[in-house]
């Protein structure tokens, strides 16, 4: 049994990993998240760990470089990154990457990963309940880019944190049998940030603070790919409880 939760609000994607996202109209889903996401991502050339890519954590001006598309260019994957200072520069290019290891203070390197650089999973949402509840609690804007969701939703039922009670099933975009899912697994664990500010990278303990105080700081879910498709912003979404069969 399908049951209608509300609708697409709005799609993202985040061409490099902690730069400026991009909101979208639509967004194709595939194996391996939203074509297009978080496919670069600046590795710190002197880190041997399993992790050595640099986010915003570590260096918040990140979140003021904005991924761009060479004579505007709608493709999937940018050429260029338009820096807090306004210059354009090649995604690839020496310029770029001594520019933000300057800023770092360690060199760095762009990578590119086919099948994308994530922390969890391919897919996150979030409802815009639970971003209004944290910002609301924490004194600041109500501003979804701090929590750098796939998709925002609106649901039917009001209420901050209504995402946790779908831990275990699957979320259809569409009530086809062979409409675009994501089978959702884990709750959004939240890290520092949550507290840049996407505009201006200052920071904002008390958001984080909000998230732990209010719910174990937990806001939204994280999903894998159940079923490929198209996303587009209107989209009716339904829950589908765990153990029913979907058509592939």
């Amino acid at each position: 049994m399908l049951i209608e939760l509300g609708h697409i609000e709005a799609l993202f994607r985040y061409p490099i990993k902690s730069m400026a996202g991009e909101r979208l109209d639509s967004a194709n889903l595939s194996w391996h998240g939203f074509d297009g996401d978080r496919r670069f991502a600046f590795r710190l050339t002197n880190n041997r760990s399993g992790m050595p890519w640099l986010t915003a954590s570590k260096l918040p001006d990140l979140v003021r470089y904005v991924p761009l598309h060479q004579d505007g260019a709608q493709a999937d994957l940018p050429t260029h990154v338009r820096t807090p200072d306004g210059q354009e520069l090649p995604i690839f290019g020496e310029d770029l990457a001594a520019e933000v290891g300057r800023r770092f203070g360690a060199p760095v390197e762009m990578m590119q990963l086919n099948h994308g650089i994530f922390d969890e999973t391919p897919i996150s949402v979030i409802a815009t309940d639970t971003v209004c509840e944290i910002t609301r609690l924490a004194g600041v804007t109500a501003d979804v880019r701090r929590f750098r969701p796939n998709v925002l939703v609106r649901l039917q039922r009001s209420g901050p944190f209504l995402e946790d009670e779908w831990l275990g099933s699957v979320l259809s975009f569409g009530e086809d049998n062979d409409a675009p899912a994501i089978a959702v697994t884990m709750r959004d664990i939240r890290c520092a940030m949550l507290n840049i500010d996407p505009d201006s990278a200052s920071l904002a303990p008390e958001v984080m603070k909000a998230a732990v105080r209010v719910n174990e700081n937990n806001a939204g879910i994280y999903g894998t790919v159940a079923r490929s498709g198209r996303l587009e912003v209107g989209q009716k979404i339904f829950l589908r409880q765990a153990g029913e069969v979907l058509r592939c």
